[in-house]
């Protein structure tokens, strides 16, 4: 099966409407080809009960980013979709749905572990901030990004990207350097994100900590409402199968 036809199988098992499928949506369907494995489960099958999705990324240059959907309730079956799709040994990045989590955990030699929470924007609840020390730039993806420099210096101290895109959704993140908190910066760059998307036709999402109180209220000054994802990252090394 060549990529195309790998993308239909695994079609019925994600909804492109939805910001919880939005990651695995990316992943599978909108991120390059020549940077994209796919391995739908069983393999060559028409419609697949299970995939998982190998892409390199500028995250990590060694580690690719995974993503998958597992046939959870058949033990078997989630473990031949995860050792299809890698080797033992293979170190990955890999965003799941939480309820995956002790699967993969005993599956994985697990160095890092991180619980995520999703929110998606509230249109009718956004309101612009327009602030003159805000520009915009470019990030090191490519796509754009919105920054306040330090006065009379080019040091950035706050600062809004994109870590992708897709035909419906974008994934937002905001950064603003600890001296320089509480002035209201990141909301300011954040918006101006949010305005950037909103214009070319998306949805913004964003992904944060579930412990970060600071982040979420964030989001939720600027409109963004619980999505309902939990999800969790992974920094891990894949053991031989049990």
């Amino acid at each position: 099966m060549n990529l195309a036809e790998k993308r239909r199988a695994i079609r019925h098992l994600l909804d492109e409407q939805s910001p919880l499928d939005a990651t695995a949506v990316k992943y599978a369907f909108y991120h390059s080809d020549e940077k994209t494995q796919l391995f739908p489960y069983p393999d060559g099958a028409a419609r697949a009960i299970g995939y998982a999705a190998v892409c390199r990324t500028g995250m990590d240059l060694f580690r690719p980013f995974v993503t998958l959907r597992l046939p959870i309730h058949d033990m078997d079956a989630s473990l031949d979709v995860i050792y299809q799709a890698m080797q033992p040994g293979t170190a990955v990045i890999l965003e799941t749905p939480a309820r995956y989590a002790p699967l993969l955990k005993a599956v994985f030699d697990v160095q890092s572990e991180e619980a995520l929470r999703g929110f998606v924007l509230d249109r009718s609840r956004f309101e612009p901030v327009i602030n003159v020390l805000v520009s915009r730039t470019t990030g090191g993806n490519g796509l754009p990004r919105f920054v306040v420099r330090r006065s009379g210096s080019d040091e950035v101290v706050a600062s809004a990207g994109l870590n992708w895109q897709s035909l419906r959704f974008a994934d937002l993140s905001v950064n603003v350097d600890a001296r320089y908190q509480q002035r209201g910066w990141g909301k300011s760059v954040l918006a101006a994100m949010v305005q950037y998307v909103l214009e070319n036709g998306r949805t913004p999402l964003y992904l944060t900590a579930a412990e970060n109180n600071n982040s979420m209220h964030l989001a939720r000054s600027l409109g963004f409402i619980d999505s309902g994802l939990h999800t969790v990252m992974l920094q891990a090394v894949l053991r031989p199968r049990p």
